[in-house]
């Protein structure tokens, strides 16, 4: 028989299979993060491009499911198919989200009409990228661990965790520069990578892991129930941060609390129901492992900490700092993106670099004191003031990137090292859900704190300033008492939050000189400054305290991860097989 009548699958995978693994992986993280940020910054064009107003009554909605969805989606089916993955083949679960997000892509390139029939038709395609990045996120870190020996699995997971973040930021850049030139050109860009990385995963990956002989069942039980708990969740803490009635949050609508309820009690009864059947989805027996339930909660409060942190920073240089140093609000999104820079450069020096080292020395060190470091770049915030020098707020995000990067990779370096072979994929899901999750819970706790200060503060600040700007007093009335969150999206957004707060018909007839004043870059910003920080600093100490319980988490964690994760790996392994692995993978 032939070489080329060999099924590919049974090619040997030679010496440097490793090499390809983390290659096509990380190009596969690359493409899902800077498509989670790409949209951010890409908003305006892409409603102004479908003619519709995003802060008007009733449109926000759409804002939020644009901004939100993909993450929604992805933290609630990465477990799913991580599990799926370790039952059929990581590598065929993995292609085919590389196939799904590709074909998500030219759909949202391809978006028909304009109004709200396409911004519905743009959501529905997010949430077949989402759908795509959950595979992509549950089984790349798996293919990764099966793909490396123990020795070199932290330096692999660091890069790969760079090159995340990195997305993240250079998704700010590109969209900034393809939305100039047209909206579709944002989805456009991933479909090249997307087309390439499908192909070269299908033509190079192999299925190195061992799946199991025995005939395993999905637990469709406990998927539904999983997805819909989570799901509800998420929605409802997403729609807590809009405004309801008179109010400047949403936390007393009924319909947010019925669905934290139901939320709550969907995920209480999966728990019950992944203790009773026979093929769990969720691998609850994994917690027993304390490495691994350590790992995940340091994981969790690191993403609560930080999930919310790109996105307060972004309003504070977007509605404050950038206006206040001349840029034009619609300038803003863009440049948040380039003064942000110094956070990835700290992640990309320290990402591998503590790999590496994590791998020779341990994890803990690493990423405990990466932690701490995280929580003093909070403190250290707290001491600027709105209208900082750039120099310090540069030396605090550079901090913080370090301490993100001694932290992610030694984290789950040390959760995957401590979890079975055959249920690699289940972990890897797991870690990713308290991710995914931690940050879109991150994003609302952060929003209703900010907010919930400016709904205190901003009224009597607006009021004074508008009165004093010629207003009359039943118009600054009207407008002081808007809700804030219309003033927040406003500046992420790089409107003018003035031009969108204030009637039309009352700004034109008001001289020219007073609309220039209240239309300038200085007039909101030097309003919104002191109601802003105070709920700033409260979102700061809080993530300051989470990243301090979980350096502390980390400390206590077991010292010989590696020595554990071995002899769980060799109980379900054949010891000859794992030799080859091993050589193969040397």
């Amino acid at each position: 028989m032939s070489q080329t009548q060999v099924a590919r699958s049974a090619h040997p995978i030679g010496p440097n299979y490793k090499w390809i693994a983390l290659s096509n992986t990380t190009l596969g993280m690359l493409m899902a993060t800077i498509n989670s940020s790409i949209v951010l910054i890409s908003l305006p064009a892409i409603f102004t491009g479908v003619g519709v107003n995003p802060l008007a009554p009733g449109e926000t909605n759409y804002l939020l499911w644009m901004l939100m969805g993909y993450m929604i989606i992805t933290a609630t089916l990465v477990v799913t198919f991580g599990r799926i993955g370790d039952i059929y083949g990581r590598v065929k679960l993995y292609n085919l989200g590389f196939a799904i997000f590709t074909v998500g892509s030219i759909l949202l390139f391809l978006t028909p009409g304009s109004g709200n029939t396409a911004i519905i038709l743009m959501i529905l395609f997010r949430l077949v990228q989402g759908v795509g990045a959950g595979f992509l996120m549950a089984n790349s870190t798996a293919i990764l661990t099966d793909a490396f020996p123990a020795h070199q699995r932290g330096m692999a997971l660091g890069i790969n965790q760079m090159v995340a973040i990195l997305g993240s930021i250079l998704g700010l850049i590109v969209g900034g520069v393809l939305s100039v030139i047209s909206w579709r050109y944002v989805f456009l860009v991933s479909v090249p990578f997307g087309i390439f990385g499908t192909v070269w995963a299908y033509l190079k990956l192999r299925e190195t892991s061992q799946i199991s002989s025995r005939r395993q069942g999905i637990d469709w039980l406990g998927n539904v129930t999983f997805f819909l708990g989570l799901t509800i969740l998420l929605i409802g803490m997403t729609y807590g941060i809009e405004p309801y009635g008179t109010s400047a949050m949403g936390w007393g609508n009924p319909l947010v609390i019925a669905a934290l309820i139901i939320g709550t009690v969907l995920l209480v009864a999966f728990v019950w129901i992944e203790m009773h059947v026979t093929d769990p989805m969720f691998q609850l027996s994994l917690f027993k492992i304390r490495t691994f339930t350590y790992g995940n909660i340091s994981g969790l409060l690191s993403g609560l900490a930080r999930g919310g942190l790109q996105f307060i920073l972004i309003i504070w240089l977007q509605g404050i700092w950038l206006p206040l140093h001349g840029y034009n609000f619609e300038d803003t999104p863009l440049w948040a993106g380039i003064y942000m820079l110094p956070l990835m450069i700290g992640f990309i020096i320290m990402g591998p670099v503590s790999g590496w080292l994590s791998d020779r020395f341990g994890a803990r060190i690493f990423s405990s004191v990466g932690m701490f470091l995280q929580a003093l770049g909070f403190l250290l915030l707290t001491f600027l003031p709105t209208n900082f020098d750039y120099t310090g707020f540069a030396l605090i995000l550079f901090i913080m990137g370090i301490g993100q990067g001694m932290f992610a990779s030694p984290n789950t370096t040390e959760i995957m090292n401590s979890v079975p072979a055959s249920q690699r994929g289940a972990g890897s899901g797991m870690r990713s859900t308290f991710q995914n999750a931690a940050t879109v819970i991150s994003m609302g706790m952060f929003f209703s704190i900010v907010t919930a200060g400016l709904a205190v503060n901003l009224p009597a600040a607006l009021f004074g300033g508008l009165t004093k700007a010629g207003l009359p007093a039943n118009v600054s009335t009207q407008v002081a008492h808007l809700p804030p969150v219309a003033a927040l999206f406003a500046a992420f957004l790089g409107y003018n939050p003035m031009q969108t707060m204030l009637p039309p018909a009352v700004l034109h007839n008001l001289p020219q000189a007073s609309q220039n004043n209240l239309l300038g870059k200085s007039f909101f910003p030097n309003l919104m400054s002191a109601p802003f920080v105070d709920g700033l600093h409260i979102a700061f100490y809080i993530a300051a305290a989470m990243c301090l319980v979980a350096g502390c988490v980390s400390l206590i964690r077991a010292k010989s991860a590696v020595s554990a994760a071995e002899m769980e790996h060799i109980e379900i392994v054949a010891p000859e097989v794992e030799a080859v692995a091993e050589l193969a993978n040397d």
